[in-house]
């Protein structure tokens, strides 16, 4: 409770500051626009509605931009007007230029203290729907994790009991399949887990990130020596600009949705052409696209491929590992970066495309 009421002494201090210290600078231009450009005394009543905007830009509610208003009318009144340093409303057409002076200045002040008002109602919905759309990538995540981690712990318990409950009867065919079962799904727990890893990363609160000028080429580069560790035979051709193109990014994070990307289009598209990762120069923004010549994407799910939902084919039941969560993920890492992420079906098969922005925002 006391600290509350030393806040609120703070504030009415401070507009009280304001509202003072800016009609006393406003009374001094307005002295000096009275003794050096007297033709012009339009100046002076010009000084005062200046001022009392910005009181009521810096100040909080309507009742300091009132009272400027009704300060300046009187100080034009009394200091700026025959008899000086006397009031007197009794001069002919002064009660009409003091009374419109007064409903411009009140108008103004309001006006300006709504559109404060609703600036700051703005900036309160965009934290609301920042703080919506965070707790729907949470459930999103939580729910892809406990499908995806499912999946192959599953095989992996199966597959590792087989070889244990068995292992005099099986043969060295058998065991080495089953060993290779293990080696998979271990490496696409790896995968996954490196993805929940990345989006620590992103700072919880404003979804920001830590950038710095990254060179194109080598984070395209060094995604791809990444992947090929996991996946040895993947086939990829990368096409990217001649020209040095450095950029604001994490450079991490955009490799882990490289990867991600190239992985999905590896183990998903079921073909056995190669895959394109190209990179072009767009403006202001840098293009990535990864295209594969595969079997595309099922169209019901081009619009909720990035959400984090869980997706299993009837013909592939519950073994089937999904892209859910890796997708998610490479959504949630291009926003904290401000750029954009997509995807359509080609006449054979898909193109993921994500933007990054040339220039850092203020997101960044």
């Amino acid at each position: 409770m006391g600290k509350l009421l030393m806040m609120k002494s703070r504030k009415l201090l401070k507009n009280i500051l304001i509202t003072l210290g800016l009609t006393a600078l406003a009374t001094s231009i307005a002295f000096w626009f009275f003794h050096h450009v007297p033709e012009n005394p339009a100046n002076i009543a010009l000084v005062y509605i200046t001022a009392l905007v910005l009181i009521a830009r810096f100040t909080d509610g309507y009742l300091y931009g009132v009272l400027a208003s009704l300060a300046g009318v009187i100080f034009v009144n009394y200091l700026f007007t025959y008899p000086y340093f006397e009031l007197n409303f009794t001069l002919t057409g002064y009660p009409v230029t003091f009374l419109f002076m007064l409903i411009i200045s009140i108008t103004i002040s309001a006006m300006t203290s709504q559109i404060k008002d609703q600036s700051r109602i703005l900036v309160e919905r965009e934290k609301l729907l920042m703080d919506a759309e965070k707790e729907k990538m949470r459930a999103n995540l939580l729910r892809s994790v406990s499908h995806d981690l499912r999946t192959p712990l599953t095989g992996i318990i199966g597959n590792s009991s087989t070889y244990i409950e068995n292992y005099d009867t099986l043969s060295e065919e058998e065991k080495l399949k089953l060993v290779s079962h293990i080696n998979d799904d271990s490496n696409w727990l790896l995968n996954m887990v490196e993805n929940l890893l990345s989006v620590t990363r992103i700072d919880e609160r404003s979804m920001k990130i830590a950038t710095s000028l990254e060179s194109v080429e080598e984070v395209c580069a060094e995604a791809i020596r990444r992947l090929k560790k996991r996946l040895p035979s993947a086939d990829i051709h990368v096409s990217v600009p001649e020209e040095y193109l450095l950029i604001p990014m994490d450079a991490m994070l955009i490799e882990q949705v490289i990867i991600n990307l190239l992985e999905n289009a590896v183990v998903h598209s079921k073909s056995t052409l190669p895959i394109e990762l190209t990179v072009t120069d767009d403006g202001s923004l840098v293009t990535f696209r990864v295209r594969d010549y595969g079997i595309g994407i099922p169209p019901e799910r081009l619009d909720t491929i990035f959400n984090g939902s869980p997706y299993t084919p009837e013909n592939q039941g519950d073994t089937y590992r999904g892209m859910g969560i890796g997708l998610s993920i490479c959504k949630t890492i291009i926003t904290a970066h401000s750029g954009t992420i997509g995807v359509c079906n080609n006449e054979n098969g898909c193109t993921f495309t994500f933007t990054l922005p040339k220039e850092r925002t203020e997101n960044e």
